[in-house]
């Protein structure tokens, strides 16, 4: 799916989840599958604010810093 795909759906209707990892004061983000492994991200403190989308490829190349530890 191309980039410019994703941000013009609509995600009125998305389905968002918070990681089991959250902080118990609720600072965190929120997640919702877009399809065809592309993801939005949102602060779930505020989230009426601009989301983010990824594509597939972008989504898999974050997860994978992450779990490198590239942004400790």
């Amino acid at each position: 799916m191309r980039k410019h795909d994703l941000y013009e759906r609509d995600l009125s209707s998305a389905s968002w989840r918070k990681s089991a990892r959250s902080m118990a004061d609720g600072d965190c983000v929120e997640v919702a599958d877009l399809g065809g492994g592309a993801v939005a991200v949102r602060d779930s403190k505020n989230p009426d604010r601009a989301d983010l989308r990824f594509t597939e490829q972008e989504w898999a190349a974050f997860r994978g810093g992450v779990r490198d530890g590239e942004f400790d």
